[in-house]
């Protein structure tokens, strides 16, 4: 009896494949939002282990539990300012990797 050989793909040449290769628009696109879901993961996770339900975590934050479940869900691009108060409500440190591309600025 023979066997069917299987061809493994890394998550690279697949995202690559059916995404977009890295510098295109839809490739930044997707990673914009995978991170976004990230953040919003993360939040969701603090929330749950500070044992806090959206709603007395909006009122922390100063605004409605629609709104964390928004942000917990990715559902809108929140102001960056309301994800810090989020994280600060929480009491959780964040940090923020920003990476310099090498490419050259223009001014017009």
């Amino acid at each position: 009896m023979k066997t069917k050989k299987i061809k493994h793909y890394s998550l690279e040449e697949v995202t690559d494949k059916y995404i977009g290769k890295p510098g295109t628009k839809e490739r930044e696109d997707f990673e914009d939002e995978l991170r976004l879901d990230l953040i919003g993961e993360a939040i969701k996770k603090a929330r749950k282990d500070r044992n806090l339900t959206q709603a007395e975590l909006g009122k922390l934050v100063g605004v409605q539990k629609a709104q964390i479940s928004k942000i917990e869900n990715n559902l809108n691009d929140a102001r960056f300012e309301t994800i810090l108060k989020v994280f600060k409500a929480l009491n959780a440190k964040i940090s923020f990797n920003v990476e310099l591309m090498d490419n050259n600025l223009e001014l017009n």
